[in-house]
């Protein structure tokens, strides 16, 4: 862990704020992946699928049988079905909530103008599925798919050696109305879905996280297809002050250090040196009591940072420059505190509202923008899985109100065929 002093200049604040989801040389190695799937298509899947993840597949083996899907929800406890039944009713009914609806006006005689959302035809959820199988991820993206209307979607996750896929994930793609899911992983799978290959159709969006390799192939691919965000590896700030307990503090920062990469941050802003020294200790006790604590151990020493400001504007401050993906306030009054922070991918208020919370059933998507990129990127929201379409409608009356400064633009811009396109209509 590392104790740093806001605004002291002896203070290395480097590896919180220059952070990057696109190392260079993952960067490399991810355009030369990429490039065989573009070329070799199906081949060149079947190679990856061996050579990362010791899968033995076939064109006919990549997609999971139907028989397969349906035998999911015998393998798994009642209580975890209860729980994807649980998130799956609260992330629908929050998509709901803000669906996007037709609408038109009249600004001026004879123009009417609007816009129409249509869902998207085909979109991919890709399901992390290495270090820890996130079933989750397939509710907090396919659910609001299926809210928007999408008729095809695909989920795409590691398989095991064995070929099976986690039937959790399958029982949740189910749930969600999945229409299609695939045995592929990491660079492999973002490349297959973008480019398409003879076994597996193109689509329109991939949405979901993953590690540093499939956010750096999701960013290369933008084009062939389009994206959510970026959303890499897991990262939280937690404000508190002298009223929090340490003990809260230390499991939520713990709960988004155990996923497993090494590249997570757990970042804790206090006022209070007192609470900062607690949470060390608590932290500390509390790893050795976690099945994980190996993977913590990766970000314990570089990715847990401990940050004493003056008072609660810095803090806002501190966050705000800090840009986190999953932020929590746990202060007096923590309303106000965010009130004053200006960049995060989601907001957790109060000591009774722990992060993981808003990863498996609170409501909204769980797929938030990392890196310090919640500075431009908004979290996964229903809008998402539509296309937004302008509707313009003009009368003879109206256009004949405006042709002219059409005219002057197309003169202007000397596009003689665009003023053309306006005049003719009235020789």
């Amino acid at each position: 862990m590392k104790f740093l002093k806001y605004k002291d200049p002896e203070s290395d604040f480097s590896p919180l704020f220059n952070r990057t989801a696109f190392p260079e040389d993952i960067e490399r190695s991810v355009a030369e992946i990429l490039s065989d799937i573009r070329k070799d298509g199906d081949e060149a899947v079947i190679k990856y699928a061996k050579k990362f993840d010791n899968l033995e597949l076939s064109p006919d083996t990549l997609k999971v049988s139907q028989a397969e899907i349906d035998n999911a929800e015998n393998l798994i406890d009642q209580d975890i079905k209860d729980a994807i039944q649980l998130a799956h009713a609260n992330i629908s009914d929050f998509s709901k909530q803000n669906l996007p609806e037709d609408w038109s006006y009249n600004p001026r005689p004879g123009v009417r103008l609007g816009e129409k959302f249509t869902p998207l035809q085909r979109i991919a959820c890709y399901i992390p599925g290495g270090t820890a199988p996130l079933v989750s991820t397939v509710l907090h993206t396919a659910t609001m798919a299926q809210a928007a209307g999408v008729p095809e979607i695909v989920i795409t996750t590691k398989g095991a050696e064995d070929g099976s896929v986690n039937p959790a994930i399958l029982y949740a793609a189910k749930v969600c109305g999945a229409t299609e899911v695939y045995k592929m992983g990491g660079v492999y799978a973002v490349g297959a879905l973008a480019y398409g290959t003879v076994s597996i159709k193109k689509v329109d969006k991939i949405v979901g996280p993953g590690n540093a390799y499939v956010t750096a192939a999701k960013k290369q691919v933008y084009g062939y297809t389009a994206l959510d965000l970026v959303a890499g590896p897991s990262e939280i700030m937690v404000i508190a002050d002298k009223t929090a307990p340490a003990s809260f503090i230390a499991a939520d920062l713990l709960s988004q250090a155990e996923h497993g990469s090494g590249f997570e941050q757990a970042v804790l802003v206090s006022d209070s040196a007192e609470i900062l020294k607690n949470v060390e200790s608590e932290v500390l006790k509390q790893k050795a009591l976690l099945s994980r604590a190996e993977c913590i151990d990766k970000v314990v020493d570089n990715g847990i940072f401990m940050i004493e400001v003056k008072d609660m504007d810095e803090a806002a401050e501190v966050a705000t420059s800090y840009a986190a993906e999953h932020l929590e306030i746990m202060t007096e009054n923590p309303e106000k505190v965010s009130e004053n922070v200006k960049a995060a991918g989601a907001i957790f208020l109060g000591p009774w509202t722990p992060e993981p919370l808003g990863d498996f059933v609170a409501g909204p998507s769980h797929v938030l923008p990392t890196g310090g990129s919640a500075h431009y990127f908004n979290g996964l929201t229903v809008n998402q899985f539509f296309r937004r379409t302008s509707l313009v409608k003009y009368e003879k009356e109206a256009l004949a109100k405006e042709v002219d400064a059409m005219s002057a633009f197309a003169k202007a811009e000397g596009l003689d065929a665009h003023g053309r396109s306006g005049t003719i209509r009235f020789d």
